[in-house]
């Protein structure tokens, strides 16, 4: 695997994460809404951390579209995997989220997994 297959792989999963977070923000932000009069539906829609995580899975789908024509998903796919770790920590960091010590213990066996299908590849 070429090292700009694996800068676009990264980019791609840190969008990934990155929406996940976009997604929670909507949430809690939806969620925070209590009794107002607004439908739910309305709110979504104009819940301006919701609208940007969907245009960015968007965005996101062309690109890993992109990438799949360059690199085959066995290769590619695992790097998916990033988003374990990235999204959690973020979430730790952003949202006050609790991570125990199994999670560092996986966290560790999916970078390893990562690194070996990366540098392990023959293209």
């Amino acid at each position: 695997m070429r090292i700009w297959q694996i800068i676009l792989l990264l980019g791609y999963s840190i969008g990934i994460a990155g929406g996940q977070l976009l997604f929670k923000q909507a949430a809690v932000t939806l969620r925070s809404g209590g009794d107002a009069p607004t439908p739910f539906i309305w709110s979504a829609i104009t819940n301006v951390p919701l609208v940007c995580a969907v245009l960015l899975y968007a965005a996101l789908t062309g690109l890993w579209v992109y990438i799949l024509s360059i690199t085959d998903l066995s290769k590619a796919y695992p790097f998916h995997a990033l988003t374990l770790v990235l999204t959690p920590m973020l979430a730790a960091r952003l949202f006050n989220e609790k991570l125990n010590g199994s999670f560092y213990i996986g966290l560790a066996a999916i970078l390893v997994g990562i690194f070996f299908i990366a540098w392990g590849a023959d293209s």
